[in-house]
């Protein structure tokens, strides 16, 4: 019988609201479609159409949105946080998603493992001034903390120049730098979520 295909879901973390234009979205379409080319099913969630609550619990009361947007990470073998890039850190929205996903350390399962254990972390980040490796760092901290195993060369990234006006959703070709940049994220990130499916990290009890 064949394996079951890989999930993967993109956490965009976009300011803005759909159906506005994003290069964030962009960007993670472009990893979705990279990971699809290995055989890994994606999904988008664009979490500024959800009301999501601050605090750091899984389920923040009435009218919070969070809970089926973690049920789509639960089910997924793969997530991917997709941010812009605002004032030299990553977007509100990114930090919120994370604090959220904080719930996640006390929730474990039947061996005694945070359930986030055996995911795959990645991460897209996209913006007119410098600052890609410090929020890809932040993030990474933040999805090692929570459980995530980050795969080599686990992100991908574009920054226009410094005071620019360009957007990468505006750019009429995606430059090549970083769509191999995205392969390879990709390739290396199916690569890990297999072996990770196949082999779970041991049990905590």
């Amino acid at each position: 019988m064949a394996a079951e295909q890989l999930r993967a879901v993109a956490l965009v973390c976009t300011l803005k609201p759909s159906p506005a234009e994003s290069s964030s979205q962009l960007m993670a379409d472009q990893v979705l479609a990279e990971l699809a080319a290995n055989d890994v099913a994606g999904s988008t969630v664009r979490i500024a159409d959800f009301e999501v609550r601050p605090g750091v619990s899984a389920d923040e009361g009435e009218g919070d949105e969070w809970p089926q947007i973690r049920h789509r990470i639960i089910d997924a073998d793969i997530v991917l946080i997709a941010t812009p890039t605002w004032l030299g850190h990553l977007s509100s929205v990114a930090q919120r998603a994370l604090e959220r996903l904080d719930a996640e350390l006390s929730d474990t399962d039947d061996a005694g493992r945070p359930v986030m254990l055996g995911k795959v972390g990645i991460a897209a980040v996209v913006g007119n001034e410098d600052g890609a490796h410090k929020i890809v760092a932040d993030t990474f901290q933040a999805l090692d903390d929570i459980g995530f195993t980050i795969p080599a060369q686990g992100c991908t990234y574009w920054n226009g120049e410094a005071m620019g006006g360009t957007d990468f959703k505006d750019l009429p070709d995606t430059p090549e730098a970083v769509r191999t940049t995205t392969a390879a994220m990709a390739r290396n990130a199916a690569h890990l979520a297999r072996l990770l499916r196949a082999n779970q990290y041991p049990a905590y009890q």
